[in-house]
């Protein structure tokens, strides 16, 4: 990409690209017990660094109130007969349960169905991850099933992940 597209506007939040100069705060956010308890992983700054480089990944940070507290990306399915996108996010524990992460997954959703023209999305919570799975409901995201021993926790045990997925027309705006 030569030209960086413009940033995604929300109720709450700025979603626009992540660069190297976010990588310290992204750092912060990710390396918080909330957030490690769900997104564990080793050398953090070397994940972030690797997935803004990602050409197939789209990594946005999440500004509010003119700071990074978090991060959400998406990835799409391109084959013609499958084609979908994936979401995911991570935000800082200090701006929970002011509808960030709602706003920053409806912004981002918006984006896709609307401008992207993706007519389904999918996102995948830990199944016991009950604000997450409030929170993608609320932006019309409907559980499709629970993925048996999905993920494996920070304690080396396999946690079950519910499958969740959005149609364009159920996009709660």
């Amino acid at each position: 990409m030569s030209a960086t597209p413009e940033p995604l506007r929300g109720a709450v939040v700025t979603l626009r690209f992540a660069t190297e100069d976010d990588i310290a705060a992204l750092l912060a956010v990710r390396a918080t017990p909330e957030v490690m308890a769900r997104w564990r992983g080793g050398d953090l700054a070397a994940e972030i660094r690797e997935s803004i480089a990602d050409p197939d990944l789209h990594y946005y940070a999440i500004v509010v109130d003119g700071r990074v507290a978090g991060a959400i990306q998406w990835a799409a399915e391109e084959e013609p007969d499958y084609r979908h996108a994936s979401i995911d996010v991570f935000l800082d524990p200090s701006v929970h349960g002011r509808g960030v992460g709602t706003d920053a997954v409806r912004t981002l959703a918006a984006h896709l169905v609307d401008d992207r023209g993706f007519h389904r999305l999918v996102i995948d919570p830990a199944a016991d991850n009950a604000a997450a799975i409030r929170c993608y409901a609320k932006v019309g995201f409907q559980p499709v099933g629970v993925m048996r021993q999905y993920e494996r926790g920070a304690d080396g045990t396999w946690h079950d992940g519910l499958l969740m997925d959005l149609l364009a027309g159920e996009l709660v705006r």
